[in-house]
């Protein structure tokens, strides 16, 4: 849990090489409102689970890129000017140095791959 805000943010990698992931079971196992855990790395970069409902906080990474695939619900991600909403199976890159806040109105589950040095609660 992170002591700051109230996430439950597991970098700790979850899965190795060879494991299936069943997604839908780690999403149906879940009972923190936010919720983000690291599957599996490839290469330089990791896939994250984020199953989400609230707001996070505004922040940006200054040197990594960040995508987020929304795999049910609706994800919001509000930038300085403007507010993306993503449904299901759409997904969206922000750019490093970006600031940017997720949110969602609903359950939702959403996959996140970026460089594996990310602090996912920001720099």
């Amino acid at each position: 849990m992170n002591d700051q805000y109230n996430y439950s943010i597991n970098p700790n990698q979850k899965f190795g090489f060879l494991e299936l992931i069943d997604v839908p079971n780690l999403i149906a196992s879940c009972t923190e409102k936010w919720h983000n855990q690291t599957l599996c790395q490839v290469n330089d970069c990791v896939v994250r689970l984020a199953i989400c409902l609230g707001e996070f906080h505004w922040h940006k990474h200054d040197k990594e890129d960040e995508f987020f695939f929304v795999l049910h619900g609706k994800f919001f991600i509000d930038l300085e000017n403007e507010t993306i909403e993503l449904k299901q199976h759409q997904g969206y890159t922000i750019p490093k140095g970006i600031k940017h806040r997720t949110r969602a109105i609903e359950r939702t589950a959403v996959l996140l791959v970026e460089a594996a040095t990310v602090e996912p609660t920001g720099d």
